[in-house]
């Protein structure tokens, strides 16, 4: 029996940020994993498919090289290549994750993990050899996977979830994609992009429902423009698989239709890897899935504690690494403050790119503040006209009263690295007028923010 100060159950890109922070904070730590280092989100996640997202992005830049005075002829892609190059840009950041565990002296376990009582995970190898490792603490870091619908059962094959996306052999005609969140909306795009005829089925009344309501309106009419169809308010009752492709039964406000396709992509959420890890054995409380724990991680059995898509906070990779780092600063005594799930950014990696953090414009009116809202389109950004990528606005919504920066949400070219200027800001309580003063270089895309900031406040230049 080997004894460790920490250890992490997942080394996705909670389990491993964890596991890093606590050997930095000297404790003696151990990190398990069934698969590959990195989890989801290096592997079959937030990375290949960025890697998937720029091969279409360039593909298209080429199709419309006359738009830029080029000329280039006979452009065609290579689906398989395509995906190639995602494996391997994933497996070079596996690879990174590796590195990185040597360098902070981070024993690796691989196995399949489950938790023990008396503060013990058993550990079973590719052999089925069992092995039992304690520690002082042990964090779970197990993430989660595509969830199924009763109505939509995935065979890996025909009805396929986000893993089976990344890697198919053959390039499908049509394809129907079922949920509207950011697996679902960056497939579409994808799939569009390399010719595929793509429609994107939703339940509720508009695409990336978590998002401001004019960042649905511009994404639908972007996504319609390059020819996604669009159906929202919308259910697949039924999947038949029984011929050569899929007939999808969806059920609209003006009633059923049949939609046939080659594959039909569900994307209608995650399910938590909880189950057979031994949570019941030990005695830890878990409510809908997620795994119960206070401001600190801790679970209600001193010893244990859960992180990322396990527990009840936002299902981001981002998330789940602040999570770790500040669990394992909190057992290492450091004083920490708990983390401000209202400051958290969002980011979608389509084209355009979405990204947002804080209240939307309704949730702001419906917690009764008075609001000041401000907007700038891409359409009067020197930039992105000379990029040629004109889509898209900032909007920014302040508490009339305070100036305080209640929400920020972008849909455009290169967003998501803008939207942390906004993150930052609401952390240090930044005013409109503060960001108004600061000085924003010219000719950027991030002007658009301090010209939403004036639109906001009534002095915008460029509107």
């Amino acid at each position: 029996m080997s004894n460790f100060d920490v250890i992490v159950l997942g080394s996705g890109p909670g389990g491993y940020v964890t596991a890093i922070r606590a050997s930095q904070l000297g404790l003696k730590t151990a990190i398990i994993e069934k698969e590959s280092l990195g989890g989801i989100c290096l592997n079959w996640g937030c990375i290949p498919t960025k890697a998937l997202l720029k091969s279409a992005q360039v593909f298209e830049y080429l199709q419309h090289a006359g738009d830029y005075g080029l000329s280039a002829e006979g452009v065609d892609k290579d689906f398989n290549a395509v995906v190639k190059r995602s494996r391997g840009v994933a497996e070079g950041m596996s690879k990174g994750v590796q590195f990185l565990m040597k360098k902070n002296k981070i024993e690796v376990i691989k196995g399949y993990g489950t938790l023990k009582p008396g503060k013990k995970v058993s550990v079973k190898d590719a052999e089925g050899k069992e092995t039992e490792y304690s520690a002082d603490h042990i964090v779970i870091a197990t993430g989660a996977r595509s969830r199924e619908l009763p109505s939509l059962p995935q065979d890996g094959k025909k009805i396929i979830g986000y893993r089976e996306a990344m890697t198919l052999e053959k390039q499908p005609k049509k394809m129907i994609v079922v949920g509207s969140g950011a697996i679902g909306i960056e497939f579409a795009y994808f799939y569009n992009a390399m010719g595929t005829e793509v429609t994107v089925v939703e339940y509720l009344p508009k695409i990336v429902p978590v998002e401001d309501e004019d960042v649905s309106k511009q994404l639908e009419r972007s996504f319609k423009k390059i020819g996604v169809k669009i159906k929202t308010s919308a259910e697949v009752t039924g999947v038949d698989t029984s011929g050569e492709g899929v007939k999808a039964t969806v059920k609209t406000a003006k009633g059923e239709e049949v939609l046939e396709a080659d594959i039909v992509l569900s994307a209608v959420g995650i399910k938590t890897n909880i189950e057979n890890i031994g949570l019941e054995d030990v005695g830890i409380a878990t409510d809908r899935d997620k795994i119960l724990v206070n401001d600190y991680y801790q679970t209600n059995i001193p010893g244990y504690y859960a992180i990322g898509d396990v527990t009840p906070g936002q299902a981001l990779a981002h998330v789940a690494s602040a999570e770790g780092i500040l669990c394992v600063e909190k057992i290492a005594g450091m004083h920490v403050e708990p983390l401000d799930y209202g400051n958290i950014p969002g980011c979608t990696y389509c084209t355009p790119e979405i990204a947002s953090v804080g209240l939307t414009e309704q949730q702001a009116k419906d917690a009764g503040y008075e609001i000041k809202v401000g907007k700038f389109p891409f359409s009067a950004s020197g930039k992105a006209k000379a990029a040629g990528n004109s889509d898209g606005f900032v909007k920014v919504i302040f508490d009339a009263k305070y100036g305080e920066w209640l929400g920020c949400h972008m849909i455009g070219a290169g967003v998501t690295d803008m939207i942390a200027e906004a993150v930052v800001a609401r952390k240090l309580e930044t005013t409109g007028h503060e960001i108004l003063k600061a000085v924003h270089p010219h000719p950027t895309m991030s002007e658009a923010v301090m010209e939403a900031v004036a639109d906001a406040y009534d002095e915008v230049i460029h509107l």
